[in-house]
């Protein structure tokens, strides 16, 4: 498979999944009829039905999921949707890779979803640095004190392994990890 056109695919099935629906009719839990999804991306890429499949089975952050024959974004959405996500109540630390510029403004003011509905967070440093990777070379990686948030009513849900969202977290759950040794 084309990695470039994949890549293309995915992008633009995240944007209108997460985004803008674009005339898709979209359910309230995410969900797009998977025809009428393959319908528009077909208008604009060389693909067949299967590709899509492939798409969200390659992807390496798992972004999609298909049940049946609807298909939604698990994350990343800055239109409402209802997500029914498992909740996690075991993990005790996440964390979140973000710039040195953002990291000073979440310990003071705590980490908020800002254009999303939740805050994205990561179950290892290593996703945390990738993550924090794509808006600068220099990442921040934070650790939230997931014990401690869940205290002060704040719940955690697991959307893929590698992706966990909670709808803000403290400034007295964080601390920037060093990470350097």
């Amino acid at each position: 498979m084309d990695a470039d056109l994949e890549d293309k695919v995915s992008r633009y099935m995240s944007y209108l999944l997460r985004h803008n629906p674009e005339g898709l009719r979209i359910d309230r839990y995410g969900f797009v009829d998977l025809d009428e999804l393959y319908r528009k991306l077909k208008k604009r890429f060389p693909i067949d039905k299967s590709f899509i499949y492939r798409v969200v089975e390659r992807g390496e952050r798992k972004r999609f999921e298909i049940v049946g024959n609807r298909i939604r974004a698990l994350y990343g959405h800055t239109i409402p949707v209802k997500m029914k996500l498992k909740e996690d109540r075991d993990t005790k630390v996440f964390y979140h890779g973000t710039t040195p510029e953002a990291a000073s403004k979440i310990l003071k003011f705590g980490l908020k979803p800002m254009r999303r509905l939740w805050v994205h967070l990561s179950p290892s440093i290593e996703i945390a640095r990738e993550v924090g990777l794509r808006r600068t070379r220099r990442p921040v990686i934070l650790k939230i004190d997931a014990e401690t948030a869940r205290k002060s009513g704040i719940r955690f849900y697991k959307a893929t392994d590698k992706v966990y969202l909670c709808s803000f977290v403290p400034p007295n759950c964080l601390e920037v990890v060093d990470d350097k040794k």
